[in-house]
This record gives C-alpha cells, structure tokens and sequence, in this order.
C-alpha cells in the first residue's frame, strides 16, 4: 500500500499535490460556515426565511456573473492571479461574516464572496488541465474532488461544534483557513497558462466568441446541463419526498446523504482508473444512464433500503461522470481558452440546480410528489442521448503535448 502511494504521489506533478492540498483545506474551512448560514441569518440576525430565500437567489445569481467574467480572467491574466485574488479576498470577506449585525452588510458581503469564489474553481480546473497530459486527466480531477469530498466530510462536523459555541470563531477559523493558503499559493505554485496562442488561434485567445462556434462543445454542454437538472433532484428534493410520504425522518436521509459522500472518497479514484480507458463521452452516457435510473427508481420504491439503493446507483453514475466531464472538456478547449471553457462547463452545474428546483416543484404541485422522479428519469435518458449522438457526430480529440510531461 505504502508503495504504491508513493507511485502515486509521483506520477503527478508536484504542483498537483499543491493545488490537492489547497482543495482539500478551503473545502473543509469553508464548510465550517456555508452548511450553517440558513441559521445563522434566521436565529442570530433574525430574518426571515422568505427573505433569506431571496438572499440566496441574489448571490447565485451573482455567482453566474463571477463564473462567465472568471474564464476569461484567467485565460488573460493567468491562472495563479485568479487563485490569489480569490483567496485574500474569500479571507476578508469571511472574516468580516463575524462582525455583522445588520442584514444589508451581510447581503453585500455574501455577494462579494460569491463572486470571489467561482474564479478559484475555475483556475484550478484550468491549471490540472495544464499541469497533466490528457489520458490522465481524469484520475487527476477525481482526486481533486476527493480532496473537496472529505473537506465536506470534515467541515461541518467541526463547524456545527465550534458554532454552538461561537459563530464568529467559526468564521474567524474559515477566513483563517483560506489565509493559510496564500502563502504556499504565492510560493509554491507556478503559472501555467500557454504563453502563445496555437496556429489558428491568434484572433481569439480570450472570450466568449470561440465557444458559441463550437457547436460540438455546446452539444455536450447542452447534455451535461440537463443531466445536472435531473441530478440535483435527488439532493432537493428526496429529503422532503421519503419524509413526507414514508416517514423516515432528516436522521434517515442523513446517512443516505453519507453514503453518497462515503462513496465519493472511497471508490473515486478506482473507478475512474477503468473509465479513463475508454472514450470520454460513451462514458459520460453510461453514467447519465445510471444515475436516470437511481432517480427514476426512488418513484417505485417505498421502503428505506430500497431508497438507499437509489442513491448507490445514482452515485455510480456520479463517480463516472464528473470527472470524466471535467477531462473531456479540458480535452476540447483551446489550450489559450481553458479557463473560458471551464467556466461555461461550471454554469452548466448553476443552470441545473437553479432550474430544478422549479421544475421539481412544478410536476409535484401539479402532477404528484412520483413525477418529480419520472420528469428526473426521462431528462436523465435525453441526456444519455445527447451524449451519444454527439459520439457519433464527432471524432475523437486529438491527444496534445502537456505541460505535465515537462516537469
């Protein structure tokens, strides 16, 4: 075991194992706080729900805007600026949380922070693209969401402890955790943005022109965004469904929730080992598939276990496709416009939980609480679909010289 982690550790880049380290840390400081922000805003600055809903809504929305002015940022000023810029900012920012009284601050707070943090995410997709030859790209952004994973495990466990006693320590301990990366950021990380456009490519370096050309892009996008639409569902909307339609109470989903995250760090990096075999979207339509039918069978179970086992299918299908869909957009980028593709990638995720909620809504309220489930199934299979037909209507990305296989 202890070899072969040490093969590991060298088959990627030093600088990976930086950016690893980063990931894992500000998932697990920032989620000391964000888990508990709902009550934070209603018990300790008394707002409304109503008004805590709108709240969220607005910062969304301005965390849309951060991720389509971000990937050009950081195709024009590189990706470590956009790292740095993100940490001292988030640092400030989160800080300042812990010394708010009013709800007008806080909301202009809040906006800042969502608009700080997607430039981060951004960078870093670009930068493991930079740092890592293509057939490896994949095993490289499941360990990344593996760090992030068991920052999520481990933040709220020590948040929800430390803000029983004290919100602004939590906040104090969050904004820390994103200063202490700063440093190792300024020091030990390089820049990896390509310095010269490739042939062909001078006239659009940065900007969205490119992307709307790039039909065969927009046609996964398309695919990948209505898969997120069906995805989200099961994190909305299944704690309310087998609660009040089955009586298993937040206790219950909870584990079902660890499950799903358990999952994620232990079998991630294995089973993305065997599906970075085979072609990226043939991949990304099997996942697709299998996380349809993890949703599509929570309307025909009625039983606890029975429930669990839609969320172990459906995260199989989650631990095939997000990094697989991670890699294959990193594939098909310019490599001067990274950084613009991944952004559009990660709008691909708001669109998907900001629509799904509504339209899981609306075929409860109107249809019943099954259709949630069934209108989650079929998008799911229109999704499988799309990434097939693009299969066939595309040819294979060619493979590039890395940045990775120079270090």
């Amino acid at each position: 075991m202890a070899q072969r982690m040490v093969r590991l550790f060298h088959s990627y880049p030093r600088q990976f194992w930086v950016l690893f380290a980063s990931a894992l840390i500000s998932a697990a400081g920032g989620n000391l706080i964000w888990p508990f922000m709902t009550i934070y805003l209603h018990e300790k600055l008394m707002v409304p729900l109503a008004t805590v809903g709108v709240v969220f809504t607005i910062t969304s929305i301005s965390g849309y805007f951060s991720q389509l002015v971000g990937g050009p940022f950081v195709d024009r000023f590189g990706r470590k600026p956009a790292i740095l810029l993100s940490l001292i900012a988030e640092t400030f920012i989160v800080a300042a949380f812990g010394f708010v009284g009013s709800l007008e601050v806080f909301a202009v707070l809040f906006i800042l922070s969502s608009l700080a943090g997607p430039i981060s995410s951004i960078a870093i997709n670009a930068m493991v693209a930079d740092l890592v030859e293509q057939e490896r790209r994949p095993s490289a952004y499941a360990l990344q969401r593996i760090a992030f994973n068991v920052g999520v495990a481990i933040g709220p466990a020590i948040g929800g402890f430390i803000a029983t006693r004290s919100y602004t320590l939590s906040f104090l301990l969050a904004a820390s955790s994103f200063a202490i990366l700063i440093l190792p950021t300024l020091f030990f990380i390089r820049e990896t943005r390509p310095q010269a456009p490739l042939e062909g490519e001078r006239g659009e370096r940065t900007g969205y022109g490119r992307v709307v050309r790039d039909l065969p892009f927009l046609g996964f996008a398309g695919g990948f965004a209505l898969m997120n639409l069906a995805y989200a569902q099961m994190f909305i909307y299944l704690p309310v469904y087998i609660k009040e339609n089955y009586g298993i109470p937040e206790s219950g989903y909870g584990f079902i929730l660890a499950t799903n995250a358990l999952m994620v760090v232990l079998f991630q990096f294995a089973v993305t080992r065997v599906t970075q075999r085979y072609p990226r979207l043939p991949v990304m339509a099997f996942g697709a598939l299998l996380i349809s039918i993890g949703l599509g069978s929570v309307a025909l179970f009625h039983t606890y276990f029975f429930f669990l086992l839609s969320m172990i299918i459906y995260t199989i299908g989650e631990l095939i496709t997000a990094p697989t869909a991670t890699a294959f957009v990193a594939d098909v980028a310019p490599v001067t416009m990274r950084g613009t593709y991944m952004a559009v990638y990660s709008l691909c995720f708001g669109f998907g939980f900001g629509l799904g909620p509504m339209v899981g809504g609306v075929l409860h309220d109107t249809l019943g609480p099954a259709y949630i489930w069934h209108g989650a199934f079929l998008t799911g299979l229109i999704s499988t679909a799309a990434f097939l037909l693009l299969n066939r209507a595309t040819r294979p990305v060619q493979v590039e010289p890395s940045m990775g296989s120079h270090q």
